[in-house]
This record gives C-alpha cells, structure tokens and sequence, in this order.
C-alpha cells in the first residue's frame, strides 16, 4: 500500500510543481557596476528629496522670553560619503554616512518690550541614515519596493546668531537647537520613504509586464518568482512570453534550456531562450500572418516566364486560361522554430507554395502545391531596449506534394524561388521584425556597448547602462495625482505664550 502511494506521488509530482518554478523565458542581471551607476543618478534624486523636507514650526517660552522658528528651509547638502549594494536575499542597501544639512529659518522673538524679528543659519553635520528597501514580484509580476526600513541620526548641530539680542540668542541655542536636531532627523525617513514607495515605484510602473509588440501579437514580462540577489548580482526571472491578440490567455509551455548567466564584468546581462523566440514565431503563426500572396503583376517577370514554362503542358490543356495572371500564395505550415548554438542562431520554416492561375470571372485553377523547408540564419542584436532580428536566407528546398516525378521537374525553380524570397519576402519579414521589441527597463534608461553571446538553447547580450533622463524628470512624468487637495499652509504663528514640547 505504501509502496503504491509513493508512485501515485511520483506520478502526480510534475502536477504539483508551482508554476512560479517554470523556467524563464528572459532573465535580466544587474552587476554591483551597473548598481554603481544607479547609486549616482539615485543619489542625486536623494539630495532634491532631501531639500524639500519640511519641518514643523518650533514655539516655546524661557521665562520673559517667548520665541518662534518658523519657515525652515534646507539650503544645501553634502552627501559625500555614500553606499549602495545589494543583501541577500531580497534587498538594497543605502547608507549616506558623515554628512551635513545646511538651514535658514525665521525667527520671531519677544523678551519683556523688545521684539525682534529676522533669520537663523543653522548646519547639521554627522548625519548618518540607514535604509532598506525590500524588492518583490507584486501581484501582477511587477518589480516593486515592497518595504523599506529607516533610521536617521544627526551627531551636532550649531547654529550662527547675531543681533543686538545676540547674548538671548546664545542663552537659547541649547533649547532651539535641540528642538531643531529633533525635528529635522524626524522628518528625514519619512521623506525617504515616501520617495521610493510612492515614487520610485512610479517609476518601476514604466516597465512593461504585460503589452503589445504590434497589431498580432504581443508579449508577457510578468515576474516568474521574486528577485534573487547575491553580494555582487540582481537577478530577474521573467516569463518573456509573446501571444496572438485574438487569444490573450493562450499560455505556451516552456520546455527550452533555461537561460544561465555567469558573468559579472559588464552594468547588466540580459539572456533569452529559445523559448522566447518560439513563442513569437508561434504567435504570429496562429495569428495566421505567416503567409504572403502575390498575384499578377506582383509576381516578379522573370519568375513567371520560368512558371509558365514550367507547367506550359497544364496551361495550356486549360486554353483559353493561358493568359490569365499567375497567384502564388506562400504560407507556414507550422510554427517556425528557433535554434541557437555557439556557433550562431537559426530559425527552421515549413511552409507551402500554391501555385494557380486566376482568370477573369473564373474560379482560380491550382497549377502545383509544393512543399518548401528553409532554414534561416538570424542576427540578434539590441539597440537602446529595442531586441531586434535581421534574417538571411541559408537553404532552401522545395518538394511536390503529389509526385516524385513533379518533385524533379521542379528542380529547376529551386534557384528562382531562393531568389524571390530573399529579394520579395526576406526585406517584407525584415520590415515587420525592425522596430524589435522592448526589454523591460524602466523608461529613462537605455543599453550601451551591447555584444551578443550564444550558449547551447540561449544567447546573452552583455551591456553598459545609460541613463538617457533623470529620474526625477521620468518620476514626475508620473508622479501619481494627489488624492486630495492639498491644504494651505497657515501663516507663522505668533510668538505664544504657552510652551510647548520639544
């Protein structure tokens, strides 16, 4: 009975696999380079958050002495000393440590008859802020910032007075200090926090997951799992699945090598499967585009001649069709199917050629159909995010479907034949493959000094990043709308009468 049961669980074990573990069709690595580039564009982003902080006004009373800080403003930072780096399993590292926070603010100040109204410099030096951020698959396979954790401290802060009243000022640069140290390290965190799960995120919105190539097909980039992160890399699953518009649903199941990347010397790898390219040639296939027709004076006149030569007994037992135009119709008989190897990438067609003639007013009369197998020889190469594919035609052959007898008669149309696809159909294939398809990157952010490698069922293409727009420039591209108006600030209080907690 035991026994029996450990089979039936052997036998219903592949059924139980979660899908999450299928494998990717399109992997993306990032290397601790290309986190080094990301640090200095993210580093800027940190700095304009950072001088937009606001800070709450800061009342109290000293005995006669009724003070009020108001309209803090941060007018510089130093961020000199700074780190990014990755931490297993799933998070990214930022350390800003030893900095300093420069502030203006207005204060307002009565001391028994006097008043006294002006502004304060005050610098922040030893600023340390540790944070964390969790990276994850959200519910529909984007990368998101899941979590972020926080902590921010400041060593000293001074700040200059001068004025008549300075030696009050001195008296009560303990207290307003103080008060100010406390505040402006409050509000340090939440300013970080709500830039990355509010607007970095915006920004990991721009990549696409799930969008159309063209007007057939288009592709799927859903995240298969949650990254993977070692010291040195970021690792990104993706499903990299194209499907006909008609049949959105469709899922194609992967059986190709899973894509394995193992070098680290360049910003980024992105690596792709046969998969990949299957399932693009397996969309268009059901999306029924893999054919072409040419009729009358489509059909090149050299080719014509050697047809109606050719099949000149047929033609003319059909007299008086013998000058109706000639149609050929060229369509997949099966999807296409891509193989790559070390020594480069192929792509397999089968495909049939009608051939008929139309007369005028009369139904088409079928000449031959044959039966054609090529094999295609294909550079892959990448330009900014585009994945492009030029195809050049390497064998070809063509076999009757009826006869052997047909079949070496039409031996002779090898040659033309080759010379009307590589002349008439490679440059209209060429075409519909030439504005590629997006890898997905956030927008903002391009490859560089791209070189292509080919493995046993996969290829990579090693690349630098470029930055072509700022984050800051995408993020308010798309900085979410506020939910609510916001509300006016209130005018600076008074000085009161009434302390009140640092």
């Amino acid at each position: 009975m035991a026994a029996g049961s450990t089979l039936l669980l052997l036998l219903l074990l592949p059924w139980l696999v979660p899908a999450s573990l299928s494998p990717p069709g399109c992997k993306i690595r990032i290397t601790a380079k290309g986190l080094e580039l990301v640090k200095q564009e993210g580093l800027r982003f940190v700095e304009q958050e950072l001088q937009n902080i606001t800070v709450s006004d800061l009342h109290g009373k000293e005995g006669p002495l009724h003070y009020n800080i108001s309209q803090v403003k941060v007018t510089d930072l130093q961020l000199a000393l700074s780190d990014l780096h990755f931490q297993p399993q799933q998070h990214l590292v930022f350390n800003i440590s030893d900095a300093s926070i420069s502030l203006r603010f207005r204060r307002q100040l009565l001391y028994w008859f006097f008043y006294d109204i002006g502004s304060i410099n005050a610098s922040a030096e030893g600023v340390h802020i540790h944070t964390v951020l969790q990276l994850a698959k959200d519910e529909v396979g984007r990368l998101k910032i899941s979590n972020m954790t926080c902590n921010a401290s400041i060593a000293r802060m001074h700040a200059g007075f001068s004025g008549t009243l300075r030696k009050v000022y001195e008296f009560l640069s303990t207290f307003i200090v103080t008060g100010m140290r406390f505040l402006l390290s409050q509000q340090i965190c939440p300013s970080l926090e709500h830039a990355s799960l509010v607007l970095l995120n915006s920004l990991l919105d721009t990549v696409p997951v799930r969008n159309y190539v063209d007007d057939h097909i288009g592709i799927d980039y859903s995240l298969l799992r949650d990254p993977a992160m070692s010291m040195d890399t970021l690792d990104l699953d993706f499903k990299g699945m194209f499907f006909p518009r008609a049949r959105e649903i469709q899922e194609l199941e992967n059986h190709a090598v899973e894509p394995v990347i193992k070098e680290t010397e360049r910003m980024v790898y992105v690596a792709f499967s046969e998969y990949f390219f299957d399932s693009a040639m397996q969309a268009y296939f059901q999306a029924g585009v893999l054919a072409i027709e040419l009729q009358g004076e489509k059909v090149p006149k050299d080719l014509e001649v050697l047809l109606r030569a050719t099949f000149f007994g047929t033609i003319f037992m059909l007299s008086p069709a013998v000058d109706a135009p000639l149609r050929l119709v060229l369509q997949a008989s099966a999807p296409p199917r891509c193989i790559i190897k070390p020594s480069g990438t192929s792509v397999s067609v089968s495909a049939f050629l009608n051939i008929s003639l139309v007369p005028p007013g009369r139904p088409a009369i079928q000449l031959s159909s044959m039966a054609m197998e090529a094999k295609l020889s294909a550079k892959v190469f990448l330009q900014g995010k585009a994945l492009r594919v030029q195809l050049n035609m390497r064998r070809f052959r063509i076999y009757s479907k009826q006869s052997a007898l047909e079949s070496l008669a039409l031996f002779s149309l090898q040659a033309p034949l080759k010379t009307l696809l590589q002349l008439t159909i490679m440059p209209i294939i060429n075409e519909r493959t030439k504005k590629g398809v997006q890898i997905p990157l956030p927008e903002g952010m391009d490859f560089t000094k791209e070189v292509v490698t080919n493995h046993a069922g996969f290829l990579t293409v090693g690349a630098d990043l470029h930055f072509s727009k700022g984050l800051r420039e995408v993020i308010e591209k798309y900085r979410p709308a506020p939910t609510a108006p916001a509300q006016p600030s209130p005018p600076p209080a008074e000085p009161s009468a009434d302390p009140r907690p640092l």
